[in-house]
Formats: C-alpha cells, sequence, structure tokens
C-alpha cells in the first residue's frame, strides 16, 4: 500500500505505443472501453480513452492520467473509486508510434464503514433495476418452460395409463390385437446397454459434479464466498471436488455391479473413490427392471433421420440452452470478462430450471423413441440430456469472436481449453439427469403394463 502514499501525481511508466497498438486502440474505443484492476479484493474501473467527432471527422484519445480515491478505515481500506482527468490526453488519430507517460493521483479520505459490509456498495451497484428485470425475466421464461413441458408430459403419461389400464381390463382384447409401438418392445426396453462400464463411470462422475454443483451453491447462497474474491470460489471446487469423489466412486461401482459387471476396480482412482466403490460393491443392490428381458434382441425397424441420435440431441439441448442463454452471457462476462457475478440467487433457480427442464425433454424424447419400437434409450438418453454442455462449448466460440478482444495461441487455449473441460463437466452432470429421469419414466410405464 506504501506506492500509493504519495498525494500528488506520481509516473507510473513511459510507454512507446506502435502503429500496432494505436489502431489497436482506435478498434476498441468506440465501445467506451474500459479496463478493470484490483486493489485489496477491491475492483477498479477505468475508461481507456474516447471519440471526438470534429466536422466529420474521428478523433482519437488516450486518457493517461487517473485519479484515485481511497477511503479507508483505520488501517483497512473500504472503498476505491476512480476517474479520468480528461485533460490529460493524448491523440492517437494518426498511425505513427507515439511516446506517452501513464500516472497516478491519489487522494486518502477517511470513512466510519467498517471493514465487514465494505463489499455491500459494490453488491447493490451491480444489482441496477435493468439488470434485475432481466435476470427476472430469465427466471420467468424457464419457469414458463417447465410448466409447458410438464404439462406436456402429464398428458403423455395420462395416454399411456388410459392405454394401460383399457388393456388390463380387457384381457380378450389385450389377447387379440397385436402389440405395436412402445408395448411390444417390453422384452427388450431393459436390456444393458453396450459399454457398461463406460457408462457406469460416465453415471458416477456425473453424480459427482452434481452434488459438487448443489454444494457450491448452498456455499454461495449463504454467503460463504467473497463476492470479489474468486480465489475462495476455485479453492471450494478444488476441495469439495476431492471430498465428493467417493460419490463417484460409489454410484459407478454400484450401477456397474447391478449391470453384472465384475470389473468394477476401474473407478478406484483416488482413495475415496476406492473407498466408495468398495461400499457400492458390497450393498448387493439389484437393478430394478419391471419386465423380463428376453433371449434374443427384438429388431429394430428403420428410423427417419429426425428420429436419430444427432437430431434428438439437438432438439434436447436447444431448449435448455435458451433458457440459461442470458444467465451464461453474465457468468462468461464474469468469468472472461470485467463484470462481477452476484446473481446468485437467480442462478440457482436457474439451474434447478435447467434440471427439470433436461429432465422432462429427455423423458419427452425417451417416449418418442420407445413409441418408434427403438429399445435403445440407455445411451440415447445420456446424450440428449447432456446435448446442453455442447451448446454452451458452441457458444464459446461465438463469445470469444464477438465479445471478447482476446488473441494469440495463449489466449486461445487458454479460453477453450477450460471451457471443454467446464463443458463437458455440463455434459456428464445434465447426462445423468436425463438419464435418470428417462430410468424413472420407463419403470413407471413398463410396470403399469401386464407382461408375459
Amino acid at each position: 500500500m506504501e506506492f500509493l502514499r504519495e498525494r500528488k501525481s506520481v509516473p507510473v511508466c513511459k510507454k512507446k505505443l506502435s502503429k500496432e497498438d494505436v489502431a489497436k486502440f482506435r478498434a476498441v474505443v468506440h465501445e467506451d472501453y474500459y479496463h478493470q484492476m484490483y486493489f485489496d479484493d477491491l475492483p477498479i474501473w477505468a475508461f481507456l480513452g474516447m471519440v471526438e467527432f470534429d466536422k466529420g471527422q474521428q478523433r482519437y484519445y488516450l486518457f493517461n492520467h487517473i485519479l484515485l480515491n481511497i477511503y479507508y478505515n483505520k488501517d483497512r481500506v473500504i472503498e476505491i473509486t476512480s476517474r479520468t482527468d480528461t485533460k490529460a490526453m493524448v491523440e492517437l488519430t494518426e498511425d505513427k508510434e507515439v511516446d506517452v507517460e501513464f500516472l497516478y493521483t491519489v487522494e486518502w479520505k477517511e470513512t466510519d464503514v467498517p471493514f465487514e459490509k465494505r463489499m455491500a456498495k459494490y453488491s447493490q451497484s451491480s444489482s441496477l433495476p435493468r439488470h434485475l428485470d432481466i435476470h427476472r425475466n430469465s427466471v420467468i421464461n424457464s419457469c414458463m418452460a417447465v410448466l409447458l413441458l410438464a404439462g406436456f408430459l402429464a398428458a403423455i403419461l395420462r395416454i399411456l395409463n388410459n392405454d394401460s389400464v383399457k388393456y388390463a381390463n380387457d384381457e380378450e382384447l389385450a389377447e387379440d390385437q397385436e402389440e405395436t409401438g412402445w408395448k411390444c418392445i417390453h422384452g427388450d426396453v431393459f436390456r444393458y446397454p453396450k459399454h457398461k462400464s463406460l457408462f457406469a463411470a460416465c453415471l458416477g462422475s456425473g453424480t459427482q459434479l452434481l452434488t459438487l454443483t448443489v454444494f457450491i451453491f448452498i456455499l454461495a447462497l449463504v454467503g460463504v464466498f467473497y463476492p470479489y474474491n474468486r480465489g475462495a470460489l476455485l479453492t471450494a471446487l478444488v476441495v469439495l471436488y476431492a471430498l465428493t469423489s467417493g460419490i463417484a466412486g460409489y454410484t459407478a461401482t454400484s450401477f456397474y455391479c447391478q449391470l453384472g459387471g465384475t470389473n468394477w476396480v476401474f473407478c478406484s482412482w483416488t482413495f475415496l473413490a476406492g473407498m466408495g466403490g468398495i461400499i457400492g460393491k458390497n450393498s448387493k443392490a439389484e437393478f430394478q427392471a419391471p419386465c423380463r428381458t428376453a433371449e434374443n434382441p427384438r429388431e429394430i425397424p428403420p428410423l427417419r433421420w429426425y428420429r436419430q441420435t444427432i437430431p434428438q440431441m439437438a432438439i434436447a439441448g436447444f431448449l435448455p440452452f435458451i433458457l440459461i442463454q442470458t444467465e451464461l452471457y453474465y457468468i462468461f462476462a464474469s468469468v472472461w470478462g470485467h463484470r462481477i457475478y452476484t446473481f446468485y440467487s437467480f442462478l440457482f433457480i436457474i439451474f434447478i430450471t435447467l434440471l427439470i427442464v433436461t429432465a422432462l425433454i429427455t423423458a419427452t424424447l425417451t417416449h418418442l423413441q420407445l413409441a418408434a419400437e427403438d429399445h435403445r434409450w440407455w445411451w440415447r438418453s445420456f446424450l440428449c440430456g447432456g446435448s446442453t454442455g455442447l451448446f454452451i462449448y458452441a457458444y464459446c466460440f461465438y463469445y470469444y469472436y464477438a465479445r471478447t478482444d482476446m488473441s494469440g495461441f495463449m489466449q486461445t487455449s487458454f479460453i477453450f481449453g477450460y471451457m471443454a473441460c467446464i463443458s463437458f463437466g455440463c455434459f456428464l452432470m445434465l447426462g445423468t439427469v436425463g438419464y435418470l429421469a428417462a430410468l424413472r419414466f420407463v419403470r413407471h410405464v413398463y410396470g403399469s403394463i401386464k407382461c408375459e
């Protein structure tokens, strides 16, 4: 803090701006571009420059003097504000090298605000009415989508239940009429999927990530995280990920053993995962299937193109992505930009609606798949549920090229590498939700019919 004790204008550095630097400045200053700094975990925003229109000609100016007001209480910094000196500008209109000397001026002011309440001002300033309306509308749209999908799925279940009751009450009709659609594949619908070890591992990891996300939201809602200290959130992620690895081991091993697997040691990648795997293996749970599986698999009829895996994934992932797109923009702007995200309550509501919408739309698409006499719903439900993660990664490309000024190999690999990991995590988490919803739906439907 000592380097800011001066109350006079102090030079920071002298820099020679190249022609490329000047051209880049002119390109970004059109958006009132400003940069963000941090001092003692407090954000500081300052504009880089401005554009002036003089007789139809655009003149570009760079601010090279920043004025800082630092409010303190005893030995703790409470607030810091900044403004630019509009009288200290360097013109960058022409394509030529320019020598620029950057300066700052600091004024210290005492305040009675306690250190514990210094973040209240920043949280309130970020919660502008316009932003609140945007988040509120996003929540309303998500809730409306949940109601529409829930009503649609309820109508499907009612039709299926009426159909099942009709066949159960009229045995002669059930015997005389040939089974078609979803009823004729009751002997194959619970046939175990291919690559069951990989499937179990995906479910285990997805369950762990879902649990991890819920814990993070709980900590955020109770105010554990310091709003402007991103290191606390990253530390919590690493610690909770390690602690919840036992959940992944238990879920993967338990499910794998239910499917008749024997080589369950594949899930023991950490000590806690291994302990969870041992508990899952000894749980001796059996897979609950209301219908007996036939010895020979039934031939699947030819499917139209829109019933194939890729189109179904596109349908399943598009609607949830549209619902979270608004919040996704603010999250990206916080992680890769200058914004600070503090709307944890809105984000938690959006997260819950995302899970519900994913479950409902996956169950609906599973019904359409079974109605086409395609019994390969295990992997399909997981892929459809997790397809939203692919849309999130695709949005990363749009955000990179349209909303950021990143360039170069390091920045490009940094954002796309990290977003690939995050999107894959979303894929596993939402895929697990989609599969569990489809499993519950299939058990309910086939548990209500009379099968030999």
